[in-house]
């Protein structure tokens, strides 16, 4: 990294003996790293939430593919969505269940918009938009 800026942070020693426990739980080399990655969370949020950038995420379903006409209305919105869709992937769960991933990547509102039109269909067992970044303001 270049141009690295150091700082304090005080807290109580109760909070950071947890932040500790979570630093080491998940692995971090140390506290720099796990506070780098909270803070590049909350920076993905404040794109999502402002909505004026470009943006990626999946969207994950999982459905009854037997649920008349559901496989149709779902070709029909990922063609609707072809500009925002940059991949998806289908794999049958059972001999009913499907789960289907489609990668996103363009404005936050249309993202939005696409994952509750799908979620909210007839026969979507589960659904969730996953949100991140494309990394650009993240360096």
């Amino acid at each position: 990294m270049s141009n690295v800026a150091r700082f304090g942070v005080s807290m109580s020693e109760t909070l950071l003996n947890q932040f500790d426990q979570l630093v080491h739980a998940r692995g971090y080399a140390n506290r720099s790293e796990a506070i780098r990655d909270l803070i590049r969370d909350a920076l993905v949020a404040r794109e999502w939430e402002e909505g004026d950038g470009e943006v990626a995420g999946t969207i994950t379903l999982v459905y009854d593919h037997h649920t008349a006409g559901l496989t149709d209305t779902l070709t029909e919105l990922q063609h609707e969505y072809h500009d925002l869709i940059i991949s998806t992937l289908h794999v049958h769960l059972d001999e009913h269940n499907c789960l289907e991933t489609l990668i996103v990547r363009g404005s936050p509102r249309e993202a939005k918009e696409l994952a509750d039109q799908l979620i909210s269909l007839k026969g979507i067992v589960h659904g969730k938009l996953t949100v991140t970044s494309t990394g650009r303001n993240l360096k």
